[in-house]
Order: structure tokens, then sequence, then C-alpha cells
């Protein structure tokens, strides 16, 4: 079997191995878990992500497309784990638990439902992939991080429910003022930042203005998932990025990590010691049709045997880390983190700066990346887009 659909099917769960005796802290997106005395409250926690694989037998994409994404959806389910992530954490909080067997919660049947691979669901594998045909990507065609970062952002805008401020930090480089406009689109910046505009604005598709909101919708702040596409070495992870990638999962706005290996995309959950701690796509399941009440078997959206681990160095280079801040404090005490993270040992992976470069906003931009044209396994996990970030790590 070929790296790209090597799947569970084809191995045995008692080969996956358990979490380490281990005295080092397990961190799993923000909690921290000891490896020695909570075993089980971490594999509960892992469970209780939503976990998407390969699929089989669904509706043809676009009428006429596959039927199966085996071979070619990691990245994007990935991308929806990512997601799932950011929407467990809007509407049922980080430390909601998945419990089998029991009739869910209607917000977590809301939730799973939005993934479910059918044409008119937001965020399922027909509306993935027939987005990705704007950002340059034929149906079938393997993404980068970028790329599904770059949907995801396209998609969110048509949830009206959940009314999330999706925001991909591109060039290496997150800009506070960009995201403040985004998350509280009502206020007049120009006037300054507690002037309430008067012109309703346009948001998720809907015009309306702050007063023809919801109660929960006026504390003056959409929630964020902040996408931030990067690329950390030349073909390898350069080790001076080890220790800054892991205090990512440390936060408790952490959404984890989409990358992998080249060809095969993992979503990164934590870390133990050296080693990074992720869910698998890469098993082929058959397609879930919900009943009319929308209720179906969910066992198959969670994965219920120990999660897998490797070692950081293994990790691919071109990554995207995600962090979710429900409120406006939620970001700035992330920011926060960010400043403190930059002042350790290692490289920042990113900038954080309070507004945007006069010379990035007049459009004089240089292109400060090398030419990756003569490496083929670079080129299959670059995305077009990639090719304009800036190699930090030379």
């Amino acid at each position: 079997l070929s790296t790209a659909t090597l799947t569970y099917d084809s191995l045995r769960y008692g080969e996956i191995e358990d979490f380490p005796e281990t005295s080092e802290p397990v961190w799993i997106l923000g909690k921290q878990f000891s490896a020695l005395t909570e075993k089980d409250e971490i594999l509960a926690d892992v469970t209780s992500r939503l976990w998407f694989t390969y699929r089989k037998n669904f509706q043809p994409i676009g009428g006429t497309g596959p039927t199966t994404d085996t071979g070619w959806g990691c990245m994007l389910r990935c991308g929806q784990m990512i997601l799932g992530q950011a929407l467990i954490c809007r509407h049922l909080g980080r430390d909601w638990t998945w419990s089998p067997g029991q009739r869910q919660r209607a917000e977590y049947i809301s939730i799973l439902n939005a993934f479910i691979d059918k044409k008119d669901n937001y965020y399922s594998i027909h509306q993935i992939a027939q987005m990705g045909v704007g950002e340059g990507k034929s149906i079938g065609q393997w993404y980068g991080p970028n790329t599904v970062a770059q949907v995801l952002k396209k998609l969110a805008v048509f949830d009206s429910r959940s009314r999330l401020a999706v925001h991909v930090a591109m060039d290496n480089t997150v800009v506070i003022e960009e995201i403040k406009r985004l998350c509280m689109p009502w206020l007049d910046f120009d006037r300054g930042a507690c002037a309430a505009s008067e012109e309703p604005r346009e948001m998720n598709g809907d015009l309306e203005g702050a007063c023809a909101m919801a109660e929960e919708e006026t504390a003056l702040w959409k929630p964020l998932v902040l996408l931030i596409p990067l690329r950390l070495g030349l073909s390898d992870i350069n080790e001076a990025y080890f220790e800054p990638l892991k205090q990512c999962f440390m936060m408790p706005q952490s959404l984890g990590v989409i990358g992998g290996k080249p060809n095969s995309a993992h979503y990164f959950i934590g870390f133990v010691g050296h080693e990074l701690i992720y869910l698998d796509p890469h098993t082929t399941q058959p397609a879930v049709d919900p009943n009319e009440d929308s209720q179906f078997p969910d066992d198959s959206y969670h994965c219920q045997h120990p999660p897998c681990r490797m070692h950081i160095c293994e990790l691919d280079p071109s990554i995207a880390a995600g962090f979710f801040c429900q409120t406006e404090d939620d970001f700035d005490d992330w920011c926060a983190q960010i400043r403190k993270v930059a002042n350790c040992r290692g490289l920042p992976m990113f900038e954080l700066v309070d507004s945007q470069p006069s010379h990035l906003i007049t459009g004089d931009v240089l292109n400060l990346t090398p030419d990756f044209s003569e490496s083929d396994r670079l080129e299959r996990f670059f995305d077009s887009e990639d090719e304009e970030f800036e190699i930090l790590s030379l």
C-alpha cells in the first residue's frame, strides 16, 4: 500500500501503540494531562474530537464526479476536523465530551450534520471539493494546508448559524487590526474603534446591522477562527521551530495543526515529549445517511482507539496552525501569549503586528521565496499560494 492510501483497515488496532509511561505532560488542544494517572481522561478527550476519514459510496461530487475520496481527500478531511473542533468550541465548549450510544444534544447533531457527505451541507466533502475549483484545484486533486484554509474561509460565510469570522493570515504575519475589523465589522475603525458604524455591514451573506442581531451577537465580536499557513523549513522542519510549535498546542485557544508528511495529511491535536499526537483520516468508511430526524449512528465519527503519534522531526514543514477566540478577550489573551512565545527559545513561527506594514498595503511585496520547482516532493506538498511564503529557516 502507498503512504497516501494506508488505512486502519490494513492494520490491527492492537498495533496502535498506547501512550507511553512517562512523567512528561500530555497536551491536547490547550489542556494538560498526566500519562501516568489520566490515561482514561486522555482517551476520552481524544475520542470526543470529531474524526473525519475517507468515505465511500456517497453522492457523486458535482453530480458525475467521484463517489469516494480515498487516496486524495486526506487534507480535506483534516480541514473538516480543525473546523469541526472550532464549531465544538463555538457551540458546546472545549470541555464538552462525547458519550457513545446515547442520544446526543441538538447542537452536536447540527454540527455533525454540517459535515455529512451530501452536496448541500455547509462543510461536506462535496462543498470543499467544488469550492476548491476556485482555488485552482480540480475535483479529486490533492490539497495543501493553505488551499484548504482558503476554502474553509469561503464556506464559513454561508454558515449563518455559527457566524464565524474565519481569517487566513498570509505571509507569516498576523495583523491585529485586520482581525478586529473582521470580528467587529459594525465598528467604524476609521473614526476610532469605539465608534459604531451607521451603515449596516454585510455579515456571512446577510445584510444586517448590529441592532438586528440576536442578543448574544451584540457583544461586538464575531467568534474568530484564525488559520495561519506556515512553512517551517525547506524539505525538513527546522529544529528551531520545535518549541514554538509545541507552545501552540498549550494555548487554550488551540485548534491544532493540519499538515503531515508528503502526500499524507494528519490533524495534529497535541504532543507528549517530542512526539506529536494526531488523528489520521486514512481509513475508508461507508458514507452515512441521516434519517428524517437528522439522527444516525455517530460512532464512526469518533476515534475510539489510542491516537497515532510521530516524532516532531518527521513533520513536513508545510502546515497550517489554527486558533479559536470566542471573545475579544480571548483574542487579546492569545496575542499576549504569542508575544511571550516570541521571547522564548527557538524561532518565532510567524510575526504578530498591530497594523499592516505600508509596503504591503501599497502592494510592493518582495518575492523572497526560492524556486522549488526542481523538487517533485516539495511541489506535491506546496500549494500555488505557498510559494509566496518567506522561508525563515534558511
